[in-house]
């Protein structure tokens, strides 16, 4: 590890560990029932879809992503005050998820979480977050956040680089 890196041990995704960055996108668990005619299962309110400001309204996109390599130095972490923004892969290939918690306006400590095949993540309004993060291979995704009038992007670039980790 460089010396001027500091190091974050990738952790399993899970609802409980993600709760304060958002909620955990996953039919295991979920409140679900059938719908048209009994053919489909609705998995149902997943994630809580969060707009605010001036002519708020949803967007639904798909991300296509260029895959990362570990160890992956983050000095760049961004957050979106206006709006929520969901990630739902539509691969089982790996990616990681990387928050951190606000500290007086500006991040904390980030950690990194490896989703398991079938989980994605809302990250929750004006919370800090790396960029979309594809391991191994390019990777799309579907993603639903806030279009609308005003700034809802703020980045911040660390001084001193975090580097994630294998466990």
């Amino acid at each position: 590890m460089p010396r001027s890196s500091r190091a974050i041990a990738i952790e399993p995704l899970s609802r409980e560990a993600f709760a304060p960055f958002g909620q955990v996108i996953e039919t295991d668990g979920a409140h679900h029932y059938p719908i048209n005619q009994g053919k489909t299962e609705r998995f149902h309110d997943l994630a809580r879809v969060e707009l605010a400001g001036v002519h708020a309204r949803p967007l639904i996109s798909i991300f296509e992503g260029q895959p990362y390599a570990l160890p992956l130095p983050l000095s760049l972490v961004e957050r979106h005050p206006l709006g929520s923004q969901a990630f739902y892969p539509l691969s089982d290939a790996p990616w990681l998820v990387i928050v951190a918690p606000d500290d007086g306006g500006t991040p904390g400590t980030p950690r990194a979480f490896r989703p398991a095949p079938g989980q994605g993540v809302n990250i929750a309004m004006n919370t800090w977050h790396g960029v979309l993060c594809p391991l191994q291979r390019p990777s799309s995704y579907i993603v639903v956040d806030r279009g609308g009038d005003g700034n809802n992007i703020e980045e911040y670039t660390f001084d001193i680089p975090w580097l994630i980790v294998e466990n």
